[in-house]
């Protein structure tokens, strides 16, 4: 049976089943996929806008809002671009069969932790000893 036949639009992943098994493996790609196309949607957005947008301006101080705003609007559109790769990160370790697992102890990541960020490649507490090691080491 397929998993696309035995998801339900209201399922949700619960820690009362098994750990990334067909359901909440197919759960989790739909997300991602969704996430992405999203992402792809809004930038696609800013592109056509900001080419409806060139404009000349002729006062100085408005000329120079609104190339702090286009600045402001490409730099979220190059972190959505890194998300992306996150995401199709996430979509390869999902077809390799290693998504939902710590890339560092290997054990389960939670599923409440995925469920807000689908794209974490490590458990809350492997993060949580990274970011303190980063901290201590961070040459400031």
């Amino acid at each position: 049976m397929k998993a696309d036949a035995i998801l339900s639009n209201d399922y949700r992943p619960a820690d009362d089943e098994p750990f990334m098994n067909e359901r909440q493996t197919e759960y989790f790609r739909r997300k991602l996929l969704d996430w992405k196309a999203e992402i792809l949607e809004d930038s696609r957005d800013t592109v056509a806008g900001m080419k409806d947008q060139t404009r000349n301006i002729p006062d100085v101080a408005d000329r120079a809002s609104e190339e702090t705003d286009r600045s402001i609007e490409l730099r979220t559109r190059d972190r959505q671009r890194k998300l992306v790769s996150k995401i199709d990160a996430a979509l390869r370790r999902i077809d390799d069969g290693e998504y939902g697992y710590c890339e560092i102890t290997g054990e389960p990541i939670s599923l409440k932790r995925l469920d807000a960020r689908p794209i974490a490649t490590m458990s809350l507490e492997a993060q949580e000893r990274h970011e303190r090691r980063e901290k201590v080491h961070r040459d400031d």
